[in-house]
């Protein structure tokens, strides 16, 4: 079980967590989530009631044909939304109220799991489940602002700190590579406290911005060697 210590000194389990969507917009509903924890992981898909955009169908592999869902052409077994929402809230109950992590939740994935909860009357209980929530895509502009990075597309700092490629665009993969990636870069309980939210205050300003840096020279040593680090994630060997 994975463990962080805040600043007032309280101990959080940590859930990764990320949801694939019909598509991209503020409307688009959800089709997979995934969290994971440690060994422990949830993964649950959902027929959606809109249609998927060819685009999000193109990168995730997800198609709906007559009522139910495929992924990469098989059929997958889903549950209702209700049922992933509670589903999800006895996963992070089963661990004590945890601080729920994921790449880009505070502008995408909270808003459209806030909006699902509203709508079964479950925010209040979801919220009481948790400790709050932490998106690494600013925590890694702050954390890694010396390095010269050009993307902090998760994908991307995987491959810089892991040295690998995954399955990304698969919620279960994306967590489990950002579970990964967090321990390599093992924020301070202070950059922790400054980028945690709660779905009450994720609209409001983001506490760092990314900071302007030059691109790391050629011939430079890659980033993931001064990370020393054992870490396992499914790496995808078709990709270059």
């Amino acid at each position: 079980m994975q463990k962080t210590e805040e600043a007032e000194g309280a101990q959080h389990s940590l859930v990764f967590f990320d949801l694939e969507t019909t598509g991209l917009d503020p409307n688009c509903e959800i089709v997979q989530l995934a969290a994971v924890s440690g060994g422990h992981s949830l993964n649950l898909y959902v027929v959606p009631r809109c249609r998927m955009q060819r685009g999000a169908s193109k990168v995730t592999g997800f198609k709906v044909h007559r009522q139910r869902l495929y992924l990469h052409r098989q059929p997958v077994l889903t549950n209702s939304l209700r049922e992933v929402l509670v589903s999800f809230m006895a996963f992070l109950q089963m661990l004590g109220r945890p601080l729920v992590i994921g790449h880009n939740i505070r502008r995408f994935d909270c808003p459209l799991l806030a909006r699902a909860l509203d709508e079964f009357g479950l925010r209040a209980e979801f919220e009481s489940s948790v400790s709050g929530y932490v998106d690494t895509l600013p925590l890694s502009r702050e954390v890694l602002r010396d390095y010269g990075l050009e993307s902090f597309r998760q994908e991307n700092l995987v491959r810089e700190l892991l040295g690998v490629s995954y399955k990304a665009h698969d919620a279960l993969e994306d967590v489990r590579a950002l579970q990964a990636l967090y321990d390599v870069l093992r924020p301070k309980p202070e950059v922790i406290c400054r980028h945690r939210f709660t779905l009450d205050t994720m609209d409001d300003k983001a506490a760092v911005t990314a900071a302007k840096v030059p691109c790391r020279l050629p011939g430079q040593r890659p980033l993931w060697e001064h990370f020393k680090q054992t870490v396992t994630v499914t790496e995808d060997h078709n990709r270059t």
